[in-house]
C-alpha cells in the first residue's frame, strides 16, 4: 500500500472542512492538522481569507519545496484566498517564528465566529492571536454568562471576555502582562460596538493582581484561568506540567458562591487522566464540582486521524483540556 502524498492528504482535509467555509469567508478554523492527519511537520489554519502555514520541521529548510507545492495547490483549490503567512517554529529569527507574508499584501485583521467579531494580528506572536482550539468554549461563554461578571486571567487578546460581553455579561475584567495583546482585545470591543472602559484592562502580573484583589475582597461570578504552559516572573511561577492546582487555588477566593471556574490546561505531556485527577483532588472538599468538559473542535483535532497523541487526552479529546467547575463557599 503506497503512502499518500501530502497533496492527497490536503484534498481529504479540504473536503472534510467544506462546511466551515462560510460564503463570506469570515470564519477561522484549522484546515489541516498534520500530526493526526498524516504529516506531522505541517499545520494549516484559515483566518478569513488568509492562509497561515506552520512549518514544524526540525530542519525547516527541508520543508521549503513542499510548502511551495502546498501553497500553489491551496491557492487553486481555495481561490478565494488573498494572503498567505508562513510561520517557522524552528526559524533562526523571531520574525520567521512569528510569520512572514508569502503571497498577497494584506492579511485579514478580523474574523467572525458565532456572530462575534474578533480582531486578529496574525504575526504578533508565534501563534496567530486567536486560539482556534477554544472556539467551543467561546460558544459556551456566549450561551452561559449573560448578566454575570467575569474575571479573565491570562487574557491574551481577550477573546473570552469579548464573547462574554456579547452574551450580555454585566462586567468583564481582562488581565494580561502584555499590553500589546490587550490592545487587540480593545480592537475586538470596537468591532462589536462594545464600550471600552479603561479600568477593565489591566496589564499586570497575575500573582500581583490576584493578590491585590483578594485583599480588596473582589468577587466575580466567573473566573477563567488559561495560563501559558510555563512562565516565571519576580512575582511567581506558572507551571502547567506540575503545579496547575496551585494556580486554581489562587483564584478560588475570587469566585462568588454559586459561581463558575473555567480551568484550562494545555500541557501536551499532562494526560487527560492526570488533569482530571488534579481537579478531582481539588473537589474533595465539596466546594468545587466538575460540571462539564468542553471538547476541542474536530477540525482542530484533525479528521481522518492516522496518528495517536503523545499522551492520552481521555476523557478530553485533545491536550487542550477545558473544564467547567461549579463553585460553592463555606
Amino acid at each position: 500500500m503506497t503512502t499518500p502524498s501530502v497533496i492527497q492528504l490536503l484534498e481529504k482535509a479540504v473536503a472534510s472542512r467544506l462546511s466551515l467555509m462560510d460564503s463570506h469567508h469570515e470564519s477561522a478554523f484549522r484546515l489541516f492538522n498534520g500530526f493526526t492527519e498524516g504529516y506531522p511537520d505541517l499545520a494549516l489554519d484559515i483566518y478569513g481569507r488568509t492562509l497561515v502555514i506552520h512549518n514544524y520541521a526540525d530542519d525547516p529548510v527541508q520543508n521549503q519545496t513542499l510548502i511551495q507545492e502546498v501553497t500553489v495547490y491551496l491557492q487553486n483549490a481555495l481561490n478565494w484566498l488573498h494572503a498567505g503567512i508562513l510561520k517557522v517554529r524552528n526559524g533562526q529569527t523571531q520574525s520567521e517564528k512569528k510569520g512572514s507574508l508569502i503571497f498577497g499584501d494584506k492579511p485579514d485583521r478580523k474574523i467572525k465566529e458565532h456572530g462575534v467579531w474578533y480582531a486578529v494580528d496574525l504575526t504578533i506572536n508565534r501563534d496567530s492571536s486567536l486560539y482556534l482550539d477554544t472556539r467551543n468554549l467561546r460558544k459556551w461563554i456566549i450561551e452561559n454568562l449573560k448578566d454575570k461578571s467575569l474575571l479573565n486571567t491570562f487574557a491574551y487578546t481577550g477573546s473570552f471576555g469579548v464573547a462574554a460581553l456579547k452574551s450580555g455579561a454585566s462586567r468583564v475584567l481582562q488581565i494580561d502582562l502584555n499590553r500589546e495583546f490587550l490592545k487587540i482585545a480593545k480592537d475586538s470591543y470596537t468591532l462589536n460596538g462594545i464600550l471600552i472602559q479603561k479600568g477593565d484592562f489591566i496589564s499586570r502580573d497575575f500573582f500581583e493582581q490576584v493578590g491585590n484583589m483578594k485583599r480588596e475582597n473582589k468577587r466575580f461570578d466567573c473566573v477563567i484561568i488559561d495560563p501559558p504552559f510555563y512562565s516565571t516572573t519576580s512575582k511567581g511561577k506558572v507551571d502547567q506540567m506540575h503545579d496547575s492546582a496551585r494556580l486554581i487555588n489562587k483564584v478560588r477566593p475570587l469566585i462568588n458562591d454559586g459561581g463558575i471556574l473555567i480551568a484550562i490546561n494545555n500541557a501536551l505531556y499532562v494526560s487527560g487522566r492526570e488533569y482530571i485527577h488534579t481537579l478531582e483532588e481539588l473537589c474533595k472538599d465539596g466546594y468545587l464540582i466538575i460540571k462539564e468538559l468542553i471538547p476541542v473542535p474536530e477540525d482542530f483535532t484533525g479528521y481522518n486521524k492516522g496518528s495517536k497523541p503523545i499522551t492520552d487526552p481521555n476523557p478530553f479529546n485533545h491536550s487542550t483540556k477545558i473544564a467547567i467547575l461549579d463553585v460553592r463557599k463555606k
